[in-house]
């Protein structure tokens, strides 16, 4: 075994976890994800319109799309992006309630989506390397547990609170974000001879061929789960105005989440990450439809666990994926997947605010793009599901030539 070899697996499996879960749980649990429990409060204090909510969204999946198209070519060593993303999130969350106005919260939320991009993108291309390296790709399960964690968190936070002003819990889930910060800081410390590590070959910058379909994938599960995870409290918030209800939803869509990267690493042990990701579409797309259906509290609650208990398990087996293709250097096919991911989110909205002016008597644009969303997720399941087979046998090829 080579020195660097032997010092990386002396480094801690569970640092590599924590710094990776707690830098998730910062950049989406609450720089992407807080504003989904804030919104209806925001809109009960008169704060925000549901157009000015509707921008707010848009501003932040913009950002989303350009950080995942420029975190390649940032010029920053791993380390440094991570760090300063997950640093400017704290910034950023706690200057949202600083700072008042449309015009100034559609800059803050704009920039919180590049950083949040950044910071995925940049975590994603050192812990699953890192742990797939030393024969625990399952462990990736408690690294993208973070973002689960992490959207309780806010979720939580916002539910035990909520008789406060929306500024002062903006001001609060931004110290909250320093804090975790500073705990990524210090077991990045400590795993710093695996995480900052750079690849054999950084020449390779080429997307892997036959790539795009696993890109369109992507960018489905985008496009699926976007509604749902943007409107689900305010769709509570319709039944019961009272926020100690309506706002168990997102802690229960986050719970959701950790719980089911978990369990989707045993999995990881048994199927195919393909065969994986196939049911996680088709469960989401079960998510997608229940709001269809019935608008009832359990109803609402066992989409919320539908489309929380999969989106994430998607998102990682997709980015395991992803470096699998590319294991010299998986950050220029990451970046094409999260931009495929951020464009479906932006399609979302825009597509029912699209379908909202179509003459569909007894259907509003939510629903129909949610019916879109039921269609497309269950396409991309049952192609994800024929190919398994194929990209199976890719992956031994991909694994010998890496023993060479």
């Amino acid at each position: 075994m080579s020195p660097s070899r032997a010092l990386d697996h002396a480094v801690p499996t569970w640092a590599i976890c924590i710094a990776g879960a707690a830098g998730l749980a910062v950049a989406m649990g609450i720089g992407r994800f807080v504003f989904t429990p804030l919104l209806p409060l925001m809109q009960r204090e008169g704060l925000l319109s549901a157009d000015g909510g509707a921008l707010l969204a848009a501003a932040n999946y913009l950002g989303y799309l350009l950080g995942a198209l420029s975190a390649a070519r940032v010029p920053a060593s791993p380390r440094a992006l991570v760090m300063g993303a997950l640093l400017g999130t704290a910034a950023l969350t706690a200057a949202t309630g600083w700072l008042s106005g449309l015009p100034a919260w559609l800059t803050l939320r704009f920039a919180a989506g590049v950083v949040s991009a950044w910071a995925l993108v940049g975590i994603s291309s050192w812990a699953v390397p890192a742990l797939a390296q030393r024969g625990r790709a399952d462990a990736g399960g408690w690294v993208f547990a973070g973002v689960g964690l992490g959207i309780a968190l806010a979720g939580g936070w916002v539910w035990l609170f909520a008789a406060q002003a929306t500024p002062t819990l903006w001001l609060q889930l931004g110290a909250v974000a320093l804090v975790l910060a500073v705990l990524v800081a210090t077991q990045w410390r400590r795993g710093a001879a695996v995480l900052q590590r750079p690849s054999a070959d950084r020449g390779s910058a080429a997307v892997p061929r036959g790539s795009w379909p696993l890109v369109l994938c992507y960018g489905t599960l985008g496009f699926g789960y976007i509604l749902p995870a943007t409107y689900l409290p305010a769709l509570a918030r319709e039944l019961i105005d009272d926020p100690r209800l309506f706002g168990l939803v997102w802690p229960v869509f986050g719970l959701a989440a950790a719980a089911s990267t978990l369990l989707a690493g045993r999995a990881l042990r048994r199927w195919h990450r393909l065969r994986i990701w196939s049911a996680s579409h088709a469960l989401m797309a079960i998510g997608c439809a229940l709001p269809l259906l019935t608008r009832s509290g359990p109803g609402l609650t066992l989409a919320a666990l539908c489309v929380g208990g999969t989106f994430m398990v998607a998102t990682m087996v997709g980015l395991q994926q992803a470096r699998m293709l590319a294991p010299l250097n998986p950050t220029p096919l990451l970046g094409r997947m999260s931009a495929a991911f951020a464009a479906g989110q932006i399609a979302g909205p825009l597509v029912a605010l699209g379908l909202a002016r179509v003459p569909a008597p007894g259907w509003s644009g939510i629903e129909l793009t949610l019916l879109l969303a039921v269609l497309s997720l269950l396409a991309s399941a049952v192609w994800l599901h024929r190919s398994t087979p194929a990209l199976e046998t890719s992956d031994e090829h991909t694994a010998l030539a890496r023993t060479d």
